[in-house]
């Protein structure tokens, strides 16, 4: 486990054992993604508001380790153990885990940003975020690491939801807006600004590889097209 090879010889590996730890530790000590106003949560998860205020600047980066259940964790971290070791590989682990990081903090700046700004009205809300709501997970970072292959390798063929298949650039479409739609029709508290933050970073990235390695990055999109 500890080897060269080993899981833990990889940021991912790294990345998603921290998440695991820090998902049991919070649990035990009363961690409530849907009371975190009365429960720890409201000392690691991210809200606009608090931001704003000038408190708990730090949940930027904590809230990125926090889950909101089982099957929040479980969902992200199987999607990170997938395109993280891949894009490792692909560009690097320190290139990776600068977008990784940049990707999600990036991710709270905008959500932070425009859900002061137009979420204080029940449309603003619906489509932004409230400033009063709080966020947790790691799926802006992962937004910033599925954009970038969305540009490096656009035609590699990817399962949507575990389940459908469709090319990498079509996925982080679906994805993005998929998730958008249904979260408004619904009423579902998803972080859709965030998603798009770290979308934006990863995408942004991508252009800014291909431009500094146009050989490189081209053999890689034509590989991964096959």
């Amino acid at each position: 486990m500890m080897g060269r090879d080993g899981f833990l010889s990889t940021y991912t590996g790294w990345i998603i054992a921290v998440n695991v730890v820090f998902f049991i530790v919070l649990t035990f000590m009363g961690f409530d993604p849907f009371d975190c106003a009365g429960s720890v949560c409201k000392y690691v998860a991210f809200q606009p508001a608090a931001i704003l205020a000038g408190s708990s600047v730090w949940t930027f980066l904590t809230s990125m380790f926090m889950h909101a259940g089982l099957f929040h964790l479980f969902a992200n971290m199987v999607s990170l153990m997938f395109i993280g070791n891949f894009i490792e590989k692909l560009i690097g682990k320190k290139r990776f885990i600068w977008l990784y990081f940049v990707g999600g903090l990036f991710a709270g700046v905008l959500f932070f940003a425009l859900a002061n700004l137009f979420g204080n009205s029940a449309t603003g809300a619906m489509f932004f975020g409230n400033p009063m709501m709080y966020a947790v997970g790691a799926s802006g970072a992962i937004m910033a690491l599925g954009g970038l292959l969305a540009v490096l390798t656009p035609r590699l063929p990817v399962l949507v939801f575990f389940v459908l298949p469709m090319p990498m650039w079509a996925a982080m479409g679906v994805l993005m807006f998929g998730l958008w739609g249904l979260s408004v029709a619904a009423g579902l508290p998803i972080g859709n600004v965030a998603h798009l933050g770290g979308l934006i970073v990863g995408v942004g990235y991508g252009f800014y590889l291909k431009k500094k390695f146009p050989r490189k990055t081209k053999m890689i999109s034509t590989y991964f097209a096959r």
